[in-house]
């Protein structure tokens, strides 16, 4: 058995493990010695791990966010909702952690957004769903091509530790 072509795939900047049929060859071809394969393989390893925790963490990240953008189309959804008719919307609000309020909202033309940073700015209805939308889908696309950028790690991992246990045989 030959090794697989030295050529390996990258995605987002994450390079390709290359999979090891037959240590023999791929020590000749790489032009290693074992010690030296098993410490290359251990660094890149090591390297997938901390990419691994990053995209975790910005995965943790956007699956808290897309809930909050969800409540918020729906309070701005309400509040259109609520605007032809006299009905007045009362609402608790969280003022500080664990702390609430009350408030009656009779007509509410526009709403404001907190941007980050300690910025808000004020919208009109419309055009805060229209953000909200926008921000909603760009964290669901992200969402998705993180899960797809997890994917392709773990499956580098897998490669380069059984790349690695081949290596020690």
């Amino acid at each position: 058995m030959a090794s697989s072509s030295l050529s390996t795939t990258e995605r987002r900047g994450i390079p390709g493990a290359q999979f090891v049929e037959d240590v023999e060859t791929y020590l000749t071809q790489s032009g290693l010695d074992v010690n030296s394969a098993l410490s290359f393989l251990q660094e890149r390893l090591q390297q997938y791990k901390l990419v691994e925790m990053k995209f975790l963490a910005q995965q943790r990240d956007l699956q808290a966010k897309i809930p909050d953008i969800e409540k918020c189309l729906d309070v701005v959804a309400t509040l259109q909702a609520k605007k032809g008719t006299a009905e007045a919307l009362v609402a608790d609000f969280e003022v500080s952690q664990g702390i609430y309020s009350r408030a009656c909202i009779e007509a509410a033309d526009s709403v404001c957004l907190w941007l980050g940073a300690n910025v808000m700015l004020e919208y009109s209805c419309e055009e805060a769903t229209a953000l909200l939308q926008k921000n909603f889908n760009n964290a669901k696309a992200s969402l998705e091509v993180l899960v797809a950028d997890l994917q392709f790690l773990r499956d580098q991992v897998t490669i380069t530790q059984e790349a690695q246990n081949a290596s020690k045989r």
